[in-house]
């Protein structure tokens, strides 16, 4: 056979070595967020507190990650949290459920992050003064004692005898309109 370049293969090279392949399972716990359609994911942090330490990503419901362990008051669990540095984050417990059991010893926290801004320690005066509303002293109310208490009094009605009663009075009207009344009457006719 004649050797063509049109018609010749050429066989490639094969490797001598093994290809490695991941073949271990994860060592320890294993937890996963509850399933619950009122909290579809929940915010992990890099530090065992929601006030002290940074956001740094989320977990979905039903995700699951290795656990390293707990807090030192067991509130929080530290998870395998890719993408972060360290590859460590922190979880609030009652919100995972321990898929598979295995040792989850007691971490201690890390240190709390530095703040992003310094405050201002030292003030100017004048400036303070130029931002600040002055505060006026003023006089204090005095007290004043109230009137005195004037009780009212009554006369007593059998002394003063030359009084003429009132009912008296009401009966000796009616009866001079009533008279009145019928004088008018009569003349009418």
């Amino acid at each position: 056979m004649l050797y063509s370049p049109l018609q010749s293969s050429a066989h490639a090279q094969q490797p001598t070595g093994s290809i490695p392949t991941v073949t271990g399972t994860p060592m320890g716990a294993i937890v996963a967020l509850y399933l619950d359609e009122a909290r579809p994911q929940e915010v992990v942090y890099a530090g065992p507190s929601s006030y002290l330490y940074p956001r740094v990503g989320l977990i979905l419901a039903g995700q699951e990650l290795p656990a390293y362990g707990y807090s030192d008051d067991q509130s929080w669990i530290q998870i395998y949290y890719p993408g972060v540095p360290g590859s460590v984050a922190w979880v609030y417990a009652p919100y995972v459920k321990v898929v598979k059991l295995g040792p989850m010893p007691k971490i201690s926290a890390p240190p709390t992050p530095t703040l992003a801004t310094t405050p201002i320690v030292d003030i100017d005066p004048t400036l303070m003064a130029a931002y600040t509303t002055p505060i006026v002293p003023t006089r204090l109310p005095t007290f004043t004692a109230p009137a005195p208490l004037a009780i009212a009094t009554f006369s007593n009605d059998q002394i003063n005898v030359n009084r003429i009663p009132m009912g008296f009075l009401i009966f000796a009207f009616g009866f001079m309109g009533a008279f009145g009344a019928l004088i008018s009457f009569l003349r009418g006719r």
